[in-house]
């Protein structure tokens, strides 16, 4: 057992947090607010490879695994620029494309997503179904050699910001009559497809839409894989990498706000000359946030190594409880962080109040610490089913 990094990614960890940090949080934060999205990150991140690092080398990317890409997004958000559509492109399409799409669609798709041109968005959760697939609404039904999708989603991230969605969809076994999961590559622009902003309290470059699907029509190789069969398997392949990435954000997230509070709390003087850092009530909560982040930190190493053994069972308990612990973790530390600083944590130069709302939303999405325990319980510890 071994806890180092390889040489190269450590050369990797090393090049991506020089990268974050000649960008940083004013940016990402000065993007959101004026409702721009972090183009220029995201294309340079793709020129330097930084976005392929987990697609193979045939295809234009680095060869490596989701370990890499965790590495990718938790240095990014330990500098202040959490980009949540690393999640949403690179980890899940891109994964599911390459395991489960047919070659056609892998030499169309994943030369793009690697160096950044492409962005690929996923849309599985629905207004009354949540993430559920087993209740999904949106149908895709046959229309001779191809498809035609409706239904609704919503909290799709960056819809405008990509030329194709994948949208998770039932279709009818012609077997057994039975629905079942589908994936499809849906242009953004296709005739049926509509969407609306969402406005959300979160401080992010990224949108959220709610998506329309209204009869879309679309070509037989729309469909992910070489049958209905592709379905599920294509569908839970994106699941775990996605829970490990968002994982590493939160735990790079809690890394930054700790960073900033530490910083402050060194060298900020109240009474007597002494730094506020040096009394316990400042610095053993901060201290007490630091481990959980480390902790956490662990799970997702443990996590993405799992996956990137091709132990996918395993992988999807460490996943989970990775993607729980981190974060559990990220809203304690950016919350400390706040309670530390004073009134300084809530302005915005200081540059942790701006993060309040994503740690939140990382308890809630993409899957609720509800759900984790219900799965820890049920599938580790052997409890029946309660829901």
């Amino acid at each position: 057992m071994t806890f180092d990094l390889t040489p190269e990614q450590d050369q990797l960890r090393d090049a991506v947090r020089a990268l974050g940090r000649r960008y940083g949080h004013r940016y990402f934060v000065e993007k959101a607010k004026a409702g721009e999205h972090t183009t220029e990150l995201w294309a340079e991140a793709g020129r330097l490879g930084y976005l392929g690092v987990n697609i193979p080398t045939e295809y234009g990317g680095g060869g490596g695994g989701i370990t890499e890409l965790a590495i990718v997004c938790e240095e990014l958000a330990a500098a202040g620029c959490p980009l949540l559509l690393l999640v949403v492109s690179p980890a899940i399409a891109a994964t599911v494309l390459n395991r489960h799409g047919t070659e056609e669609q892998r030499k169309r798709h994943l030369p793009g997503l690697a160096d950044g041109s492409q962005k690929i968005v996923f849309a599985i959760t629905e207004p009354e179904a949540g993430s559920n697939f087993h209740r999904l609404g949106t149908v895709a039904r046959r229309d001779g050699e191809g498809w035609l999708l409706s239904g609704r989603k919503c909290y799709i991230s960056g819809v405008d910001e990509a030329a194709h969605v994948l949208v998770v969809a039932r279709t009818e076994d012609a077997g057994t009559g039975k629905l079942k999961p589908a994936l499809f590559l849906v242009p953004t622009d296709a005739a049926g497809l509509t969407r609306s902003k969402l406005d959300m309290e979160i401080v992010s470059p990224e949108n959220q839409f709610l998506l329309y699907l209204d009869d879309v029509r679309l070509p037989a190789d729309a469909l992910v894989g070489e049958s209905l069969d592709a379905g599920l398997p294509a569908l839970f392949a994106g699941l775990n990498p996605e829970r490990i990435t968002v994982a590493a954000m939160g735990a790079g997230t809690g890394r930054y706000a700790i960073e900033r509070a530490s910083e402050y709390t060194a060298t900020r003087t109240v009474w007597g000359g002494r730094s506020i850092g040096s009394h316990q009530g400042v610095s053993h909560p901060l201290a007490h946030a630091a481990v959980q982040v480390e902790l956490a930190r662990l799970m997702i190493q443990k996590a993405a190594t799992l996956y990137d053994a091709g132990r996918d069972l395993e992988a999807g308990v460490a996943g989970n409880m990775a993607k729980y612990a981190a974060g559990e973790a990220a809203a304690l530390a950016v919350d400390t962080a706040v309670q530390a600083l004073g009134g300084a944590g809530m302005t915005t130069e200081y540059g942790v109040a701006t993060l309040l709302g994503a740690v939140r939303a990382g308890r809630i999405a993409p899957v609720s610490r509800e759900m984790i325990l219900n799965f820890v319980a049920q599938h580790v510890l052997g409890q029946d089913k309660s829901y």
